[in-house]
């Protein structure tokens, strides 16, 4: 169950929010190539100058800082497309340069993975883990 988390230090309404998890569950989806039903997203909001990142000298523009929590068997091409997906994707829906986005990415095993019913099995590709 992947969990994708959103640091931002930005304040967003609450369609604004809804519209961008669905947004990145319909990226990971095509990018890692699964279902969306399991997707997990967080978006946790800070003041302007409650984030930082060495290379940003002007936070007021925005800057966000991504964990995503995946299971292990991605290719390296796959993780920097999402990494570069979500990058475009908060600069297009947020406004926050991609300059100013830090992603990391994570990988377990599917077991480490719970939801009320099971664990997840290790990640196979065109899969519905939850079917």
């Amino acid at each position: 169950m992947p969990h994708l988390q959103f640091d931002i230090n930005r304040p967003l309404s609450d369609e604004e929010k809804q519209g961008f998890a669905e947004a990145v569950r319909a990226l990971f989806s095509r990018v890692m190539d699964t279902g969306t039903d399991h997707i997990a997203v967080s978006i946790r909001q800070f003041g302007t100058h409650d984030l930082s990142l060495g290379r940003v000298t002007r936070p007021e523009q925005g800057v966000a800082l991504v964990n995503a929590d995946i299971r292990e068997g991605r290719s390296l091409e796959q993780r920097r497309a999402l990494a570069l997906g979500l990058i475009e994707l908060l600069d297009r829906t947020i406004g926050i340069p991609p300059a100013h986005v830090y992603v990391t990415c994570t990988e377990h095993k599917g077991e480490d993975f719970h939801l009320a019913e099971r664990y997840l099995a290790p990640w196979n590709r065109g899969e519905d883990p939850l079917a």
